[in-house]
């Protein structure tokens, strides 16, 4: 316990305790460690989905009617300026939910798995992320909803999210809320697991960045070429999750008949069944790209503001060791004063 005296005032005070409670602070310049992968993932999603919801708008118009996207550039015109973000705050609200998961679930149960399990670190990392993908089909309902919003079919229907979320929960019960739910499980595991494995080797093969900008732009092409080639290898998977979601009650079809009635639909060609992945392609180059670089922007940022803030305390509390140090020279030159004055060391009277 330390001593201030302030005003002829004497306190005490506990350093370690101030220090505690100033760590709060660091919420504003740093975040909590433990939080700032999620924060980092949410605000970069968030930033994605502004930006490219049109686009989602046009590739899904193909995925769910297989037309061109000449043809679904031409119904969202019909629908009008209106229409366009009709559907934004599922996917905002998914995105953001999933993104944060997907970055802050991936570091936890990475650093998990490395303190318990063992084992090599790619088969560890492999395993978080593949956690952290199943974890994030927690949020299918989003995803329904998207759907059922970005249809035309169901436009007078479905109102708004909340509208839709009572229309099926009070019809059809919470089941119905996870139609789809199985394409998205074989979807999100394997693609994060390639997405976390494959992220590090490919900035690796990226000429070195020597200023913040040339960071951003090799995290933001790294981030694109992962997310453009999963985007196109799991493209089929997608395809049938919105044939699925599309469908309001009634039976819940397979994921393998599904797959085959699309398939028979679209004259059995393989090239049928992609239609639209050219649009996802260039989407998810975008998409990927900002939220990888968007990522790793905040991320360094917070990083430098823990750095400053953890400077500024180690600073406030040498400063306060060394107003401790010298109250305490202040109180024993003033015990020793007062012995004097109190005639603790008397001298001899001569009578």
């Amino acid at each position: 316990t330390g001593v201030i005296v302030s005003m002829g005032v004497i306190a005490t005070m506990d350093p370690e305790a101030q220090q505690r409670k100033q760590g709060k602070e660091m919420l504003l310049p740093g975040v909590d460690p433990r939080k700032k992968h999620y924060v980092c993932g949410s605000c970069a999603a968030f930033t994605n989905i502004v930006v490219t919801f049109p686009i989602q708008k046009v590739l899904f118009r193909q995925q769910l009617f297989g037309v061109r996207a000449t043809e679904a550039v031409a119904q969202l015109r019909r629908d009008g300026l209106r229409n366009l973000y009709r559907g934004l705050l599922p996917p905002l609200l998914q995105k953001t939910t999933t993104v944060a998961i997907m970055f802050g679930l991936y570091e936890d149960f990475s650093r998990l798995l490395a303190r318990h399990a063992g084992g090599p670190e790619l088969l560890t990392r492999s395993m978080a992320a593949v956690l952290a993908g199943t974890a994030e089909a927690a949020l299918t309902p989003f995803e329904r909803v998207q759907t059922l919003l970005q249809d035309p079919r169901h436009h007078g229907r479905f109102h708004n999210t909340f509208h839709t979320f009572r229309t099926l929960l009070g019809d059809h019960g919470a089941r119905e809320c996870y139609r789809g739910l199985v394409p998205i499980l074989l979807r999100n595991g394997p693609s994060n697991a390639l997405f976390f494995g494959l992220r590090g080797p490919i900035k690796q093969r990226l000429p070195e960045a020597q200023t913040p900008a040339a960071h951003l732009v090799n995290d933001f092409i790294c981030g694109g070429l992962l997310g453009a080639m999963l985007g196109f290898m799991f493209y089929p998977l997608n395809v049938v999750k919105a044939r699925m979601q599309s469908q309001v009650g009634g039976a819940f079809p397979s994921l393998r008949t599904v797959l085959l009635t699309i398939w028979r639909e679209r004259d059995g060609k393989v090239t049928h069944l992609f239609r639209g992945a050219h649009l996802n392609y260039h989407r998810s180059i975008l998409s990927w790209g900002i939220i990888n670089a968007t990522y790793e922007l905040l991320l360094k940022l917070m990083l430098v503001s823990a750095s400053a803030w953890r400077r500024s305390q180690r600073t406030q509390l040498e400063n306060h060791r060394h107003t401790l140090a010298s109250c305490t020279r202040v109180r024993k030159l003033s015990a020793r004063e007062r012995k004097v004055s109190s005639g603790a060391w008397p001298t001899r009277v001569t009578l």
